[in-house]
């Protein structure tokens, strides 16, 4: 059996979950508006730009975690899923994820996005698994602190080789979908990389290296 990752974030979905979570806090009052917004958009844009400090950026994002009952936090992603992700859900990401399950691929999602983000979106698109930043569970509450190692930039690679370990997959024989630079180090490391909707380093990058660009827009 073939392998199939895809990128989350401006990938599958038109949009960041990760970003659309903090503009969700915001405005349903759940956090201090201004600062948090501020920071928020900051962050996004040192992702963006290449610079953004993972673990400082974890503190931020997992804080509001550690703070609501976990009861809470589900109904508010309920809310999020419907207000925020399901207006940028997109047919042709559908489409390739139908066409990759028809071949009989396995489709793993990795993200740099929490698993308490991601999971329900996951589960929304309908894939076979999910790697993404583990928030730290102790006693059945999130604790803001990160469990393990982030699936961001070359961790993506470390964490999908631990995950491969024992698996029959050949990076020779899977493809990897993203929109992003950050995701290089995992776009060199499989046989078939493919650019979709990418951010203008990776536009350059796919072009040069021969590597498909399309758009799920």
């Amino acid at each position: 059996m073939s392998l199939a990752i895809f990128d989350l974030d401006n990938t599958l979905i038109a949009g960041d979950s990760d970003h659309a979570w903090g503009e969700f806090l915001v405005e349903q009052g759940i956090v201090d508006a201004q600062v948090y917004k501020d920071a928020n958009d900051r962050f996004y844009q040192d992702y963006l730009a290449g610079t953004l400090d993972i673990m400082e950026y974890l503190a931020f994002s997992l804080a509001p975690l550690a703070e609501h009952e976990p009861q809470q936090l589900q109904r508010w992603h309920q809310q999020f899923m419907q207000e925020k992700i399901e207006p940028i859900l997109l047919n042709k990401a559908f489409e390739k994820l139908a066409w990759h399950k028809e071949q009989g691929h396995f489709i793993l999602i990795i993200t740099a996005t929490n698993r308490f983000v991601t999971e329900p979106i996951a589960e929304r698109l309908g894939v076979h698994e999910l790697i993404a930043i583990e928030p730290e569970v102790i006693d059945g509450r999130y604790t803001g602190q990160v469990a393990g190692i982030p699936s961001f930039k070359e961790g993506k690679v470390t964490r999908l080789n631990k995950w491969l370990e024992d698996k029959d997959y050949d990076l020779a024989d899977t493809w990897f979908y993203s929109d992003s630079h950050n995701d290089l180090p995992l776009l060199k490391l499989v046989g078939k990389p493919i650019a979709v909707d990418p951010d203008q380093q990776l536009k350059e990058t796919a072009e040069q290296s021969g590597w498909p660009v399309i758009s799920f827009r």
